[in-house]
């Protein structure tokens, strides 16, 4: 038992977070209005998942784009559309925090990583990862607007400006240092910035939690909590697990490889978790969708790509 429990700390620790941000929200509401002290947690571990990818891997895409751009089309349009149904059973504020988990870019490191883990094609994740969070300051808050500007006020321009900082600005200052001789630097120490990195998260998280502490969307839903949990789970873990075999049968149909068809179907359905906690935040809708949307796709894709790295027919990923 407890082998199992140090080998997922971080879904244990993910867990306590938010509990205890949610049953402790009076001693984190200072820290809610303090935007630039979020700001800065999410610019340090954007930076830090970003100065350990290998641009290298990018190039390899090139050649052969149409794999990248299935991915990215799959995570920019495909997963924001499958999410929009679940307006009709999902409360105001849950939908919001549902949609915003579809319309945040592909994760930063756990992508490549899963990808690869899997016998995948790596440089596809990777310009799917680095294209989405690019795209983000543009597609995220239009859509948002688009979709949630009835449920929730939405500043198109202060988002675009924010996540620039945020997301951009890291993204190509760590590359910016790796092609000025960081990179030696950042792979010996991948371990201790993934650390940062997951710190981070483990902050907002409870920061996350602390706003639904203080608002409790549920107080006003005519249904029971275990119901309204129960659809937030479902929504969230279908629309993970629909996306994710979408891409596999896309790409069949594309005519892909077994390692693009991977890389496809875990790139296009990952979303990060910082970016959407910011979000949720920014735009006062519930962050608990995006943190059952990440939770899932931590176990889920676990063992998806454990079954694809076990499978012995390297030409068929349903094995």
């Amino acid at each position: 038992m407890w082998e199992k429990l140090a080998k997922h700390w971080f879904l244990v620790a993910l867990a306590i977070s938010f509990a205890v941000g949610y049953f402790w929200a009076e001693a984190w509401s200072p820290l809610l209005e303090w935007q630039l002290l979020r700001g800065g947690i999410v610019f340090v571990v954007m930076w830090a998942m970003s100065i350990t990818l290998r641009n290298d891997a990018i190039r390899k895409s090139y050649a052969r784009p149409l794999p990248s751009l299935l991915s990215i089309g799959i995570s920019v349009l495909l997963v924001p559309l499958l999410c929009l149904p679940t307006i009709y059973w999902l409360p105001e504020s849950l939908f919001g925090g549902l949609f915003i988990a579809a319309i945040v870019p592909c994760t930063l490191a756990s992508a490549s990583v899963w990808t690869r883990r899997a016998g995948g094609d790596g440089s596809v994740a990777m310009m799917t990862t680095v294209v989405t969070n690019l795209a983000c300051v543009v597609v995220a808050p239009i859509g948002i607007w688009l979709v949630l500007s009835t449920h929730a006020e939405i500043d198109v321009v202060g988002q675009v400006m924010k996540l620039s900082i945020i997301v951009v600005l890291p993204l190509l200052l760590a590359q910016s240092m790796r092609r000025m001789g960081a990179a030696d630097w950042a792979d010996r120490n991948r371990g201790r910035l993934s650390g940062l990195g997951q710190a981070g998260m483990l902050v907002m998280v409870a920061i996350g939690a602390a706003t639904c502490g203080v608002t409790d969307t549920s107080s006003s839903i005519e249904v029971t909590p275990w119901l309204i949990a129960m659809l937030i789970f479902v929504s969230a873990a279908g629309l993970h697990t629909v996306t994710l075999f979408l891409g596999i049968f896309f790409s069949r149909c594309m005519g892909f490889d077994r390692g693009k068809q991977i890389a496809v179907a875990i790139s296009g359905s990952q979303k990060t978790l910082m970016v959407g906690l910011q979000m949720a935040i920014d735009c006062g809708v519930s962050v608990v969708p995006m943190i059952v949307y990440h939770l899932y796709q931590l176990v889920f894709d676990t063992v998806v790509v454990d079954h694809w790295k076990e499978a012995s027919d390297v030409g068929d990923i349903s094995d």
